[in-house]
């Protein structure tokens, strides 16, 4: 019987202080879960001198991250350095030196996920990674486990806190996107550089993974069309109010059914959905995933989303999870790609548009647009119009049609003469 498991880590900043301190503090009850204790016997950093005084033993820590991961007597190694390299060739090496590892790297994963997956099979080793979506919410195991015998059809999530802090200050006090991110900053939700959140692109690195797990395919960031909300204003929230709709950036990874056979769509964009859908209710820095799937049918699951303990805590119950495997001289599921569906082209998705179009206030205005929306067989389910006696503001919301005939219709509507302006276009999602 296996009495004792030996751990690295690798990074010591916010999460990985959480996940040392609660080895070193819990020691004999996470022991007494696994049915052997876990010996932390050393921590990678790049700065000896931050982590002293930190109450973890000064010996552990060292800057030689490559010589830890090769002792070749390590049982699990923890990744939470993040970045692309030297992340890949620390977790690649441990695998090569016959360590199971736990990651939080969603960029290195939604990036080149395939190496890291065939490394860990050819060590027969497991590579977990619940942390690298949605902080503290159980949602990678549940797609990758407890759903593994249903169909999932579809998956929403609302999987950046720092974006929906911002989206949901915007709603609930009507001010500017600049102003919302400045206080996300002030209170330490959004980076001094908050571009990777609300440019979208940290979304579309969880909308990859959760895309693969779910449709059993491989997918890429690069697969994935993404549109932040730094173009989002307080006129779109206001809209959306109108219609009783909240604007999220969301995920939205979907089973499609094309000529060609079944194909899978990943996006990240900002959205309009109704009060009335879960997804709605999520405020704050708060995320939330809701899957659709066949027998199971709508599930949400929901928690903080980032943060040194809500992290830590899925990392540990990686680690947990690992080193019960470790134990029994198993490994849990590897990769899954047996479907191996095309991801296509947003525009070759169906969804639905809500414009705001400035446009003359004259005889005439209303048929020119609506035979813009025929043309391009886009069909209008509601019109309102605002405005004065000079200029007028039509506000179109549409019934579902393929992307690529809405954005071929804005783009027509941007031509017309007496439009001034399409001020505003977002989707319109959960309906």
């Amino acid at each position: 019987m296996v009495s004792s498991l030996k751990v690295a880590l690798l990074g010591c900043g916010v999460v990985g202080y959480q996940v040392a301190r609660v080895l070193t503090k819990d020691a004999g009850e996470l022991a007494n879960r696994i049915g052997a204790s876990l010996e932390l016997v050393g921590i990678a950093v790049r700065d000896l001198d931050r982590h002293r005084g930190t109450g973890l033993p000064d010996e552990l820590f060292t800057t030689d991250a490559q010589a830890l991961v090769s002792r070749g007597d390590l049982d699990i190694v923890i990744e939470v350095i993040g970045g692309i390299e030297p992340a890949r060739e620390l977790i690649l090496s441990a695998l090569e030196h016959g360590a199971s590892v736990v990651t939080a790297n969603k960029a290195l994963l939604a990036q080149d996920a395939e190496s890291l997956y065939n490394a860990a099979a050819k060590a027969d080793r497991d590579l977990a990674f619940e942390a690298a979506v949605a902080g503290a919410i159980p949602i990678i195991r549940p797609l990758r486990e407890s759903l593994a015998g249903d169909a999932v059809k579809r998956v929403l999530g609302i999987v950046n806190g720092t974006t929906n802090f911002i989206l949901d200050a915007m709603t609930t006090t009507g001010e500017s996107f600049e102003s919302a991110l400045a206080e996300a900053q002030r209170l330490g939700f959004a980076e001094d550089d908050p571009t990777a959140d609300v440019e979208g692109h940290d979304a579309a690195a969880k909308a990859a993974i959760l895309a693969g797990l779910a449709f059993h395919s491989r997918v890429t960031i690069a697969d994935v069309h993404c549109q932040g909300i730094s173009g989002v204003t307080s006129k779109d929230v206001a809209l959306a109010g109108e219609i009783d709709s909240v604007v999220k950036l969301l995920a939205v990874c979907e089973k499609l059914e094309t000529p060609d056979g079944p194909a899978i769509s990943v996006r990240v964009h900002p959205a309009m959905i109704p009060d009335t859908h879960p997804l709605a209710s999520v405020r704050g820095a708060f995320n939330a995933v809701f899957v659709e799937s066949e027998s199971a049918g709508e599930l949400m699951f929901y928690g903080p989303g980032a943060g040194g303990s809500p992290t830590a805590s899925a990392v540990l119950g990686d680690v947990v999870s690992a080193a019960r495997n470790r134990v029994r001289g198993v490994v849990g599921p590897g990769e899954s790609t047996h479907a191996d569906l095309e991801v296509v082209d947003v525009g070759r998705t169906r969804t639905s548009y809500h414009l705001a179009i400035d446009v003359d206030d004259r005889t005439g205005v209303l048929a020119a647009i609506a035979q813009v929306f025929a043309d391009h067989g886009v069909s209008i389910k509601t019109v309102r119009q605002d405005g004065t006696d000079e200029d007028a503001q039509l506000v179109i919301v549409t019934h579902v049609a393929v992307d690529a005939n809405l954005a071929a219709t804005v783009a027509e509507l941007r031509e017309l003469d007496v439009v001034h302006d399409v001020s505003s276009v977002i989707r319109v999602e959960g309906g």
